[in-house]
């Protein structure tokens, strides 16, 4: 038994565990819901098209509606619009589905309060999921609403649709990791039992090959993270929409990404050690 690979064997099942919850994180209400690419901020959304509705020539009769009750002061605040066009606060886009609910106590945050999701349906969870924000919002607003009278952004859509073969690539390369992580586990546990430069080798080459994997799934997640975060936020500011990166996946990812990396220099020095007990 060599002790020494124990090293890249704890190194490879944290990295394995890591890609494990990247994957699987929000797939059902509150499993690591933190851990999403990004998430859509729609609790504003419709206040700035609600309170101009009136100088539009033929607006809804339900925007009228909130409209008169804003202006009339009926306990109306801004966060209530979204609720009133049956919307929920927020959309997390996870790997292989979305997350919806409302922020928690309000989705505005002051001095003495902190928005905190809480989370009330998520979607099933599918293989190559794509999360298609114009669908989705489109397919929960009132009966006799449009997103295109609440001005939503073609921006938006066309950003979301640009990365949908990235979203499928990002997701075999995932799974390509993950199943070679595993391998790179038990690879790791005959390394440490039976030693030898020959499995030292091998567990380098398991290591670099989950490396590769994992950085460009990662690297991938990073740019849709980016791209679609400031579309959103750079077209539907005026309308209320906001969204926000997912740091804790980008960390968990990266971070997966470094450890197989230095399980793959721990496997290089096993083979130098190996060479040179050999060699004496």
């Amino acid at each position: 038994m060599r002790l020494p690979a124990v090293l890249p064997l704890l190194l490879t099942l944290t990295a394995f565990i890591l890609s494990l919850l990247c994957v699987f994180a929000g797939s059902k209400r509150g499993y690591i819901e933190n851990a999403d690419i990004l998430t859509l901020n729609t609790s504003m959304l419709g206040r700035t098209v609600v309170s101009s509705s009136s100088s539009s020539s033929s607006p809804s009769s339900i925007l009228s509606s909130l409209e008169g009750d804003i202006k009339s002061g009926i306990n109306k605040v801004a966060t209530d619009i979204a609720k009133d066009l049956n919307l929920h606060d927020f959309y997390s886009w996870h790997i292989l589905d979305y997350c919806e609910g409302y922020y928690t106590p309000s989705a505005i945050e002051n001095a003495t309060s902190h928005p905190a999701k809480n989370v009330t349906k998520c979607s099933n969870e599918t293989a190559f999921f794509h999360f298609d924000p114009t669908a989705v919002l489109q397919s929960e607003l009132k009966t006799g609403i449009n997103l295109t009278e609440l001005k939503w952004p073609q921006a938006i859509e066309d950003a979301v649709d640009a990365v949908e073969i990235a979203t499928n690539a990002m997701f075999v390369l995932y799974c390509i990791g993950i199943a070679t992580a595993g391998v790179a586990v038990l690879g790791s546990v005959v390394g440490i039992l039976a030693g030898g430069r020959l499995s030292a080798l091998v567990n380098f080459m398991l290591a670099i090959l989950v490396f590769l994997a994992l950085s460009i799934a990662s690297a991938i997640a990073t740019v849709i993270m980016i791209k679609v975060t400031n579309a959103v936020n750079d077209h539907g500011s005026d309308i209320g929409v906001a969204a926000y990166k997912g740091t804790t996946f980008l960390g968990m990812t990266w971070a997966a990404t470094v450890l197989m990396l230095l399980a793959a220099f721990a496997w290089v020095g096993e083979c130098v050690v190996g060479r040179r007990k050999k060699s004496t």
